[in-house]
């Protein structure tokens, strides 16, 4: 079976699924991986079917190796007051963890031993900064971003796999709208694709809009999104691009109880225009992620839910409805159920794609 078919009969079985099913059933499902622990895990890194990271509150990093049944933790030591947010792993030995708050709350470590030590590389001085999101390009290029400073999104650099950082300049950034910002709730404000393209997401301000850089960050231009925004709890939450063309924005209030319709968003031109999916997600979602090997399938989740897109995000269907905030998806080069996709959340939450 080739690579595509694979992901297409993922996508399908996966479509068929009735919610919550389990690996008794022969369907897809989530099957949790206990870790132990109750912090909530927004920060998921995706390596591989065996392995993954995930970040979180307390300062807590854990790290398996042996598909989820085990969990090391390997926390950077004296980091409990940080609030972890995202983790961006290149394999199981080397990651990136970014810190989120205002001023030196926001910090970025990097390990290259598997979490045994840990190397502090940036830490924000600026009171008026609080960073969200950090990505990485490939194994060298990286970028990370902040709430508007002096009217524009702030955004670091690194050319040396985060080991150092710099602030790009702000002469390429549009101005951002009065009382907009990201959403630091998934790690996927800020996402790449290829060896320069990168995205950023908002909300917050009078529209939810999306922001391309096709420089690794040094010029940008702005879009509006279909995601109702207009209050600070609405807007577009994380992205997901499969190539420098093909995007999905997912989003929506994040109030508990509250309405979000038009959660969800499709791009086929880099993120230049948007359009509403026709039958988006039926409550807020914070994550989303292409199945690998699928031109055609993705995995949005949230508090509510998870849901399925087998059109490219034109329309959704709910086949879980566990809570999780964020989903990583790695390729691998076996079957389709083969492939490593994982969600993490509230109370210690973990799970892995099954059979």
């Amino acid at each position: 079976m080739t690579a595509g078919l694979c992901g297409t009969a993922l996508a399908v079985a996966l479509a068929a699924a009735p919610a919550q099913a389990g690996p008794a059933t022969g369907t897809p499902a989530w099957e949790p991986k206990p870790t132990g622990t109750d912090v909530r895990f927004r920060g998921l890194a995706a390596v591989s079917r065996s392995s993954a990271w995930v970040a979180g509150s307390k300062g807590t990093v854990l790290r398996t190796s042996d598909g989820g049944r085990t969990w090391r933790n390997v926390s950077p030591p004296g980091a409990a007051e940080l609030e972890f947010r995202d983790v961006e792993a290149f394999d199981g030995r080397r990651a990136v963890v970014l810190a989120i708050g205002e001023g030196e709350s926001s910090r970025i470590l990097r390990t290259d031993d598997g979490g045994e030590s840990w190397t502090e590389t940036f830490r924000n001085t600026d009171p008026r900064a609080f960073y969200d999101c950090v990505t990485f390009l490939d194994r060298r290029h990286g970028l990370a971003m902040s709430d508007p400073v002096d009217g524009r999104y702030r955004i670091l650099s690194t050319a040396d796999g985060g080991r150092t950082w710099e602030v790009l300049p702000s002469a390429g950034m549009p101005a951002a709208l009065p009382g907009e910002a990201g959403f630091a709730a998934s790690g996927q404000c800020l996402v790449g694709s290829g060896p320069r393209d990168v995205w950023l997401a908002t909300g917050g301000g009078a529209t939810a809009r999306v922001l391309h850089s096709s420089d690794r960050g040094l010029n940008w231009t702005v879009a509006e999104s279909t995601i109702p925004a207009g209050d600070p709890a609405r807007g577009v939450f994380a992205l997901a691009f499969r190539d420098r063309a093909h995007g999905i924005a997912v989003g929506g209030d994040y109030r508990t109880g509250q309405p979000s319709p038009r959660a969800a968003a499709v791009s086929r031109d880099g993120g230049r225009t948007w359009r509403q999916a026709s039958t988006p997600p039926p409550a807020y979602r914070s994550g989303v992620a292409w199945l690998p090997h699928s031109r055609s399938a993705a995995l949005a989740v949230g508090p509510t839910g998870t849901d399925l897109t087998t059109d490219g995000g034109r329309t959704w269907r709910t086949v879980d409805t566990g809570s999780y905030d964020t989903v990583d998806c790695a390729g691998g080069p076996g079957p389709g159920l083969g492939l490593g996709c994982w969600a993490s959340g509230e109370k210690g939450r973990v799970a892995r794609l099954e059979r």
